[in-house]
């Protein structure tokens, strides 16, 4: 059977199943603050924050939210913040009360913005002083009643005398809002948080993903759903209380949040956070602070080993860099290897699962491979037309089914139908990918069935990036497609069909800064191309897969 044939590759020194988790998601910081409350659990440009302060600054917020913002079980939070210790403390001290937490990129506009907090109801934000701009629509339409402003710079040491980026090191803005509080005027003295009641069924977080209707969809975990993966990321990769977590993955995206942020803390280990990616201040951090774990994008470690700078460097400390999101030239691993002696541990996961459903066992690492179905996982592959369950080998679907799957996406039953199906009495979840396995139960990746593009890790789905451009009142009508990038593995390309009025007086340029305004960045079409006409099918549908073949035959 599929699901026992990847077991002969096992670790050894772990188990095949996990019993359920006891904790709660807030409990795991409780607990590593009562064993090691002097311990540092935050490096950050100088800072040093212990356990037993994180505790203390988390249940200061959460006393706020509670009293002063009406925050109460159930309720929906929006967390928008690059990575820093105002994210951590901010997910944590929303988990503390039973609400959800909504984490949203910081790159998000204000259309984006608006949909997050209309759809998951959120009425109360958190963000950083560099993105209140985009809030302000949400705050004068009334879609949210607070927001908390956070100043990054706040905890920074004023000792520190290295490079730090321009928002980063921004210091502070005042807003004249009547619903906007400044996070520094929160008052940290002693609180009673009372226990809320929070049951391990009890939902925790709302990630959005977006897909091939357009609009981000609301993937629903509970408390349990993220803690299954927390603990299997733990014992996969091997983390204690002396783990030092390079933090360069976004968190509020489900690798870096999961990989670093919650297995870190779950393990009582020290986080060194690096906001935004630089690889010259990343390879000093490694060699600084000995980190042993590191979990990124593959071109994170390309740029890593490029830069010049890192080539002295001491990285020797590093134990497990763990990744996915796209492969990892087999000569970056090898230059890996021979620099670090260890190799690259590639995953496979996605949102709707709060990360991995598939790692590469330690003592058997692939390349270019999925891996194996993780803890109390199953994995397989069906025809996408027929349902049918294939055989070794045999390209189709992969489905994923295990107790980190998501609820379903967030009042979107639509999707439910269409996103998962029923084998053999079990529940798996369509993950839109085309893949295999072997004979040993590794699992590959060959293709998508959805329109996804991967920019350097980043997920761009095609529908969503149309439905905004066809806003523009120059466009007749359009497709995106990927074209092939060195750098990002592929890129966003716009095949635009202008209205006749527009076509002698719109450039290329004019799309681009005018996308820049109503999307995230990376889904920005860095390629325009202006055409008069697009391929059809006999139904009239456009035929984007014909643009995206062409692109990739022309780029080769």
């Amino acid at each position: 059977m599929f699901q026992s044939r990847h077991f002969k590759h096992w670790p050894t020194h772990l188990p095949r199943k996990l019993e359920p988790p006891t904790k709660t998601i807030f409990q795991n910081l409780v607990v590593s603050a009562e064993r090691f409350p002097e311990k540092t659990a935050i490096f950050f440009y100088g800072t040093t924050i212990s356990y037993r302060d994180l505790l203390h600054q988390t249940e200061s917020l959460a006393a706020y939210l509670r009293d002063d913002c009406h925050v109460k079980k159930g309720d929906r939070v929006i967390l928008d913040l690059q990575s820093s210790p105002q994210f951590v403390i901010g997910y944590y001290a929303i988990l503390a009360l039973g609400a959800l937490v909504v984490p949203i990129s910081p790159m998000n506009v204000t259309d984006e913005i608006n949909h997050y907090c209309t759809d998951s109801g959120a009425r109360i934000a958190i963000a950083s002083q560099d993105v209140v701009k985009e809030f302000k629509d949400a705050l004068d339409q009334n879609f949210i009643d607070r927001l908390i402003v956070a100043t990054y710079s706040d905890f920074i040491s004023k000792y520190f005398t290295g490079e730090i980026p321009t928002n980063i090191a921004e210091e502070k803005i005042s807003f004249n809002i009547v619903q906007v509080m400044d996070w520094s005027s929160i008052p940290q003295e002693n609180v009673n948080l009372n226990k809320t009641e929070i049951n391990l069924s009890d939902l925790a977080a709302i990630l959005y993903t977006s897909g091939t209707t357009g609009r981000p969809k609301g993937c629903m975990h509970t408390h349990e759903t993220i803690m299954r993966n927390i603990e299997g990321a733990v014992l996969w990769e091997g983390m204690s209380s002396t783990s030092v977590l390079l933090t360069t993955a976004p968190l509020f995206h489900v690798t870096g949040m999961q990989h670093s942020m919650n297995a870190g803390i779950a393990a009582s280990g020290s986080l060194v956070i690096l906001p935004r990616w630089d690889p010259k201040i990343a390879g000093e951090l490694i060699e600084r602070y000995a980190c042993t774990h590191w979990a990124n994008v593959p071109t994170m470690v390309v740029d890593l080993l490029a830069e010049p700078t890192v080539e002295t460097r001491d990285l020797s400390s590093l134990q497990n860099i763990f990744g996915g999101g796209s492969s990892m030239p087999e000569s970056v691993a090898q230059e890996l290897f021979d620099r670090c002696g260890i190799r690259y541990m590639e995953g496979y996961g996605m949102t709707e699962a709060i990360s991995q459903t598939h790692m590469n066992p330690p003592q058997d690492l692939r390349k270019q491979c999925l891996g194996i179905p993780t803890f109390d996982t199953m994995a397989t592959i069906i025809d996408p037309e027929t349902l049918r369950e294939l055989g070794p080998n045999e390209t189709g679907e992969i489905v994923a089914s295990g107790p980190q799957i998501m609820l379903g996406y967030w009042e979107r039953e639509d999707a439910n139908k269409e996103s998962f199906i029923e084998i053999n009495g079990d529940r798996f979840f369509r993950t839109g990918d085309l893949g295999r396995y072997d004979e040993d139960g590794f699992f590959y990746i060959s293709d998508r069935i959805k329109r996804m593009i991967n920019a350097s890790g980043f997920k761009v789905w095609p529908a969503e990036v149309e439905a905004t451009l066809y806003k523009h009142p120059a466009i007749k009508e359009l497709a995106i497609i990927s074209s092939p990038d060195p750098r990002r593995g592929e890129t966003v390309k716009a095949m635009i069909v202008l209205k006749g009025a527009y076509k002698n007086n719109t450039s290329e340029k004019e799309i681009i800064d005018w996308s820049r305004e109503h999307m995230a960045s990376y889904k920005i079409p860095r390629l325009v191309e202006f055409v008069t006409e697009l391929p059809r099918s006999a139904s009239g549908k456009i035929q984007w897969r014909l643009l995206q073949e062409d692109e990739w035959q022309q780029q080769s």
